[in-house]
């Protein structure tokens, strides 16, 4: 097994991506960290994933609950091999109506949560480990009405370049997975009606190179490959896996 004996913590671990990433890192022999806001999704991940899991109720955008995070895994086992951060959302907003409350809840869930998601764990990776943020080939493309959710994502592929430098002889790595699209609960969001999925399914499927959507469990393989020895020569890079859609 890959992640045989790894201590894991995975925001936003309850669904979706996050949720193949933990089900993934178990079968690898790794024991996981999920939170997430919501008490009832944890219970039900925690039935999913099965066995070697932790569900903690928090809110990856909030430091004092990542305070809290991170002292459960302190006083659980004492040490932290890999971090994911995974927690998103999408608000498609065109630039004229974008305000200070959008912004702010865009960019403290996914580039204030994920650097300080980050710091804290630094003190448990004495040992070294892999950081992996979770971010999206949007941040490659120029899609109308992303202004704030490509902007959130640009700047998580600046911070692992910069942990990369910051992180030398230390053991540990920090590297960007960037998935395209794939059918979660955040694209869910975006449609107001099963038809409306369904189109909105097509519509993207139809821009991917490979004329398909992706899956959470592809982008678990890819974390997966990050997370372990097999890129123990990789750092500051981003694995884009969007069957080719930024590319185009």
């Amino acid at each position: 097994m890959k992640l045989q004996n790894k201590i894991a913590v995975i925001s936003g671990g309850t669904a979706g991506i996050g949720l193949a990433i933990a089900q993934r890192f178990v079968k690898e022999g790794a024991y996981v960290f999920i939170f997430g806001r919501r008490q009832d999704a944890l219970d039900e991940a925690v039935k999913l994933i099965g066995s070697n899991v932790t569900a903690i109720r928090a809110d990856a955008a909030d430091l004092r609950d990542l305070d809290r995070v991170a002292e459960v895994i302190r006083q659980a086992k004492g040490k932290v091999d890999i971090v994911v951060s995974n927690a998103g959302f999408t608000e498609q907003v065109p630039l004229r109506e974008i305000t200070e409350e959008h912004y702010d809840r865009t960019f403290d869930l996914m580039a204030k949560g994920p650097l300080f998601l980050a710091q804290k764990m630094l003190p448990l990776m004495e040992g070294g480990g892999s950081i992996i943020l979770v971010a999206s080939a949007m941040h490659y493309m120029g899609l109308a009405n992303h202004s704030t959710y490509a902007g959130a994502k640009a700047a998580l592929r600046s911070f692992v370049r910069t942990w990369a430098a910051e992180f030398k002889d230390s053991g540990i790595r920090a590297n960007l997975l960037s998935p395209g699209p794939v059918p979660t609960a955040i694209m869910e969001g975006q449609a107001s009606s099963p038809e409306e999925l369904a189109a909105l399914h097509k519509h993207y499927a139809d821009y991917v190179p490979l004329l398909r959507l992706g899956t959470p469990e592809e982008q678990a393989n890819a974390a997966v490959f990050l997370a372990s020895d097999e890129s123990s020569y990789v750092t500051g890079a981003d694995l884009v896996v969007d069957g080719g859609i930024s590319n185009i």
